[in-house]
């Protein structure tokens, strides 16, 4: 067993998830893997299945019964990975947007420099993002902005889901008083942890958008996240 384990969610995912776990598979830091999958209609988790044999003890697959939404499927993948005692907990996108090439380097900054919480982050060098068209770099790179000036934290790419958490932080954090399910859920873990005064660095990756399968964007998951922000703004200030 590894001291880490990077959470792949997955809904059709068909086309991407057989490389994106050998391509986990293949660093030479050793990373167990736990797929979190929907009930894909196009039989994702039947594909996992089918690679266990392979990975006997390094593939893992939660199966949920119906698609309930990103902040859900990575709360039940922490809460199953901190059950199984792993001391560094990843999250990562199945698509290739996020380069498996850099889960050592996120590695890193928590096991050896000190971080307590590591961000594959698209801003924190200038704007590190490929293939995607100009309106879509600007709604992110904005609601970054608009994020640290809610908020006040100092993190740059606030919505990035290419993440390495010590276990500490994911015990401290109440992960059932969660509330928000899409993008909106990784604006809360971040800043549920920094006022906690957990370390959060950021590590400069270049991200790609995904070349097979549909992304899941959706309007509502951007408004939840534009008006999520100011609720968490306001709620923390009547708590510690």
């Amino acid at each position: 067993m590894s001291d880490a384990v990077v959470i792949i969610p997955t809904y059709n995912e068909i086309e991407n998830v057989e490389s994106i776990i050998k391509a986990v598979f293949s660093q030479q830091k050793t990373f167990d893997v736990l797929i979190v999958d929907d009930n894909s209609p196009d039989q994702t988790g039947t594909a996992v299945k089918t690679l266990q044999s392979q990975f006997k003890d390094q593939l893992f697959l939660l199966e949920r019964t119906s698609k309930s939404g990103l902040g859900t499927a990575y709360i039940a993948g922490f809460e199953w990975a901190l059950e199984k005692g792993y001391d560094f907990i990843f999250e990562m996108d199945a698509d290739f947007s996020h380069n498996p090439d850099d889960l050592p380097k996120l590695y890193e900054a928590c096991a050896s420099k000190g971080a307590d919480i590591a961000v594959g982050s698209r801003y924190v060098k200038g704007i590190t993002v490929v293939n995607w068209p100009l309106s879509r770099i600007l709604l992110s790179y904005g609601a970054s902005r608009y994020v640290r000036f809610i908020t006040r934290m100092k993190v740059k790419d606030s919505t990035a889901g290419f993440i390495c958490y010590k276990r500490a932080v994911l015990e401290a954090v109440n992960l059932k008083k969660i509330k928000f399910v899409g993008y909106a859920f990784q604006i809360e873990m971040k800043f549920k942890a920094h006022k906690k005064g957990f370390e959060i660095v950021e590590i400069p990756v270049i991200f790609k958008d995904r070349t097979k399968g549909k992304s899941k964007m959706s309007g509502g998951i951007i408004t939840e996240a534009i008006f999520g922000v100011i609720s968490l703004k306001i709620k923390s200030l009547f708590t510690k």
